[in-house]
């Protein structure tokens, strides 16, 4: 049951990609992901450059700029970047109000970052990740190495319980050279005044949660393709 599941997810997964890239015209600069969802995405985008379409793009991760170099997709220097035309990420959960948690791959820093300069930030997922209320999926925290206590105490302080993320039994350190803290707030009531506290903690680089960045959920369910925005 658990492969026939997967196989199913994995083509909603790819349906949601073809519907995402079909929103990407020649000459954008388009921002790249990181996860299995947006693998797929990423894939159908070199498909397109080899067909004759024309892109440089923006990537929000070490491995998902090696996937797109080895499909011929031209990579740009994101700290570089004042603006992208459309990215295509995925999510861990999403509401219909199109917040989200992200980061369970560990890149949400950057991710963040491409979410913020895009003109059109389009979340790709299949249907098991559409959520009535955020929570079941941990906050990904992005912490600097020497502050690691500090957050952890000023996350608890705000009703939260985190772990320290390991791979492994090995340490999970991100493309920054920074730690995961994985904290659990329950089923949260107020994402927006969650994100804003957790913005106010020194020593916290990004979190998870994706709020007013958003343009549009493309969602895979079964055959059916639908759009949140």
């Amino acid at each position: 049951m658990a492969t026939i599941d997967k196989i199913q997810q994995d083509a909603e997964k790819l349906a949601a990609a073809q519907a995402a890239v079909k929103f990407v015209k020649d000459g954008d600069v388009v921002g790249l992901g990181t996860g299995s969802t947006t693998t797929f995405a990423i894939k159908e985008l070199g498909k397109r450059v080899k067909e004759g379409l024309k892109i440089k793009a923006a990537a929000s991760s070490i491995r998902t700029q090696e996937l797109a170099e080895s499909l011929g997709i031209e990579i740009l220097d994101l700290g570089h970047l004042s603006k992208i035309d459309i990215s295509i990420d995925g999510a861990d959960e999403f509401t219909e109000s199109l917040d989200l948690i992200k980061g369970g791959g560990g890149a949400l820093f950057r991710e963040k970052i491409i979410a913020s300069l895009s003109e059109n930030a389009i979340i790709i997922t299949d249907a098991s990740k559409k959520v009535k209320k955020l929570g079941a999926f941990t906050v990904p925290v992005e912490v600097i190495p020497l502050a690691y206590q500090y957050v952890s105490d000023q996350i608890n302080k705000l009703g939260g319980k985190g772990i320290l993320r390991t791979i492994e039994s090995q340490t999970f350190i991100t493309d920054n050279g920074n730690l995961i803290i994985d904290a659990d707030f329950g089923l949260i009531d107020d994402p927006a005044k969650l994100s804003s506290d957790l913005n106010q903690i020194n020593g916290l680089l990004a979190h998870g949660l994706f709020i007013n960045i958003t343009s549009k959920v493309i969602m895979s369910e079964g055959a059916d393709i639908v759009i949140f925005e």
